[in-house]
C-alpha cells in the first residue's frame, strides 16, 4: 500500500515510523514533512490545505490510505472532498467529516454537545457582539480565575486564565471587538475554572465501534512548574500513574461511550481519531475540550506503545475486522521531552544547525520542526525535535531522555527539565 501523510510535525513524524514497519506498507509520501520525516518518507512540497494538490498527488502516486495530522485540514472539509469525489471517494481517509471537525473548530458546538448528551464538563457561557453587554454579570457571577477560550482555532493559543476580575472583563473585549485571536474570538466561551490535574484520551472510531488507545499526560507551558505562556506542549508521558481501574470506568461511562453515542445520533460521519482533554477533580472526569485528531507531543509516547500493524488496523476500519481486532499495548512506559527554538512560543528564529543526533542510539527521535540541507538538520520551527525513551518506568524513561538531550545542541535550544515533575 501506498500512504500519505498529511502534517510536518513530530506526530507525523511518529506516525510515519510507525507505519513504515507495517508488512502492508510500500511507500509513504509526507506532505509537506519535513527533516525527519525524509528519512522514511517522500516528502511532497505543498499545503495541507490545498485539497487539488492532495487530489492530484494521490492519484499520481496511486495512494491507498491517507492520514491527516493537524486539524486544519479536518476542519476544513477533506474527508468531505475526499468522499464527495469519484477519483478519490474509495480511497481510505483517516479523518473525521467537516461536521465533526466542528467538535474541534467551535468550543460552543462541543460545549452544546457535551450539554446534550449529559457529558461532564465545566459551568459556561458564549459571548459575542450580540450579547456582550451581559457577559459582565456571567463574569461577576463565578470565582476567580475566569477562563476565557476562543471559539475557533487559534493554535492552541486562544485559551485565557486571568485571575483579576477587571482584567478579565478587559481581555473579553480584546479578544472579540479588537480579535485578539483574528476571527476566532468573535465568539468567546467563558468557562468555570476547574481545578484538578489533566490527561489526554484518545479513541480511535470509524463512527460507529472504537478502540480506546493509551491515555498520555502533557505539559503544555513554556516554564518549569507549568509557568509562563502556552504552548503546542512541551513533554509528555504514557501511561498515566494515576489512571486506575475507577477512574478509567468513569471516563468509559461518562465521557467515552456518551461522546461516541453521540457522533452516531449526530449522523456525523467520522473516521479517525477523537482526542478528549479531561480533567480529573475529585476523582471525577470532566471534558476541558475535543480535538479530532491526535495529539502532539502525545502520539510521540502512545505510538511507540502499540505493538498493533497500525497500518492494518486503520485499513480495517470501517469492517467487521476492526471491530474484532483488540489493540495490544506494551508494558513500558514512554516519555517525551520537546526541544524548542530560543524565544518559542513568540518570536524566533530559524535555520540553526542542529548536532549531535548521529551520536544518538535510540530511533525514537521525531523531527518536528527541521529541515535538511546538505546532510545537516537545521531548525525551521518553534519546536524542533520531540526525544521519546521507554523504560519500565516513566521516571527511568526522563531519565534516558535528558540523557539523550546532552548529546544534542542548537543555537538558542530550550527545554523542560522537570516534565513528569507533578506525579514524582
Amino acid at each position: 500500500m501506498n500512504i500519505l501523510i498529511i502534517g510536518s510535525g513530530g506526530r507525523e513524524h511518529a506516525i510515519i515510523n510507525s507505519i513504515s514497519k507495517s508488512k502492508r506498507c510500500s511507500k509513504i509520501f509526507a506532505l509537506p514533512g519535513n527533516g525527519g520525516t525524509e528519512l522514511l518518507a517522500e516528502n511532497v512540497i505543498g499545503d495541507v490545505n490545498d485539497f487539488e494538490l492532495i487530489k492530484k498527488i494521490s492519484l499520481k502516486n496511486k495512494i491507498s490510505l491517507v492520514f491527516v495530522g493537524p486539524e486544519d485540514p479536518i476542519v476544513n472539509g477533506i474527508y468531505d472532498f475526499f468522499k464527495s469525489d469519484p477519483q478519490l471517494k474509495n480511497i481510505n481517509i483517516i479523518a473525521p467529516s467537516k461536521q465533526a471537525g466542528y467538535l474541534e473548530g467551535s468550543k460552543d458546538f462541543a460545549k452544546n454537545f457535551m450539554e446534550k448528551y449529559n457529558i461532564p464538563t465545566a459551568k459556561h457561557k458564549t459571548f459575542s457582539t450580540e450579547n456582550l453587554d451581559k457577559a459582565d454579570k456571567f463574569l461577576e457571577s463565578m470565582k476567580p480565575p475566569y477562563v476565557l477560550k476562543a471559539d475557533g482555532l487559534a493554535a492552541g493559543k486562544g485559551v485565557l486564565i486571568i485571575e483579576d476580575l477587571y482584567e478579565a472583563k478587559s481581555e473579553l473585549r480584546s479578544m472579540i471587538l479588537e480579535k485578539k485571536f483574528g476571527d476566532s474570538s468573535a465568539k468567546v466561551v467563558i468557562e468555570e475554572f476547574l481545578d484538578g490535574i489533566e490527561l489526554s484520551c484518545f479513541v480511535l472510531t470509524d463512527g460507529i465501534n472504537y478502540k480506546v488507545f493509551p491515555f498520555a499526560k502533557d505539559y503544555k507551558k513554556i516554564g518549569e512548574g507549568d509557568t509562563g505562556l502556552n504552548t503546542g506542549g512541551m513533554g509528555a508521558i504514557s501511561p498515566v500513574p494515576f489512571l486506575d481501574d475507577n477512574f478509567l470506568s468513569k471516563i468509559q461511562n461518562k465521557i467515552i461511550k456518551p461522546t461516541v453515542n453521540g457522533i452516531i445520533k449526530e449522523k456525523m460521519s467520522y473516521n479517525g481519531f477523537i482526542f478528549i482533554g479531561l480533567i480529573k477533580v475529585k476523582d471525577e472526569p470532566y471534558v476541558i475540550e475535543y480535538n479530532v485528531r491526535m495529539g502532539d507531543p502525545e502520539t510521540e509516547v502512545v505510538f511507540p506503545r502499540l505493538n498493533n500493524d497500525i497500518l492494518e488496523l486503520f485499513d480495517s476500519m470501517g469492517t467487521s475486522s476492526f471491530n474484532d481486532t483488540k489493540l495490544s499495548i506494551n508494558n513500558k512506559h514512554a516519555a517525551t521531552v520537546i526541544l524548542v527554538s530560543g524565544g518559542y512560543p513568540e518570536s524566533y528564529e530559524k535555520g540553526k544547525t542542529i548536532t549531535g543526533l548521529n551520536d544518538l542510539s535510540n530511533d525514537l527521535i521525531f523531527h518536528a520542526g527541521t529541515i535538511k540541507k546538505d546532510n545537516t538538520f537545521l531548525t525551521n520551527g518553534g519546536r524542533v525535535l520531540a526525544v521519546t525513551s521507554m523504560a519500565k518506568d516513566f521516571k527511568q524513561a526522563l531519565k534516558s531522555s535528558y540523557s539523550q538531550i546532552d548529546k544534542i545542541n542548537f543555537d538558542g535550544m530550550n527545554y523542560r527539565k522537570d516534565i513528569g515533575f507533578d506525579l514524582f
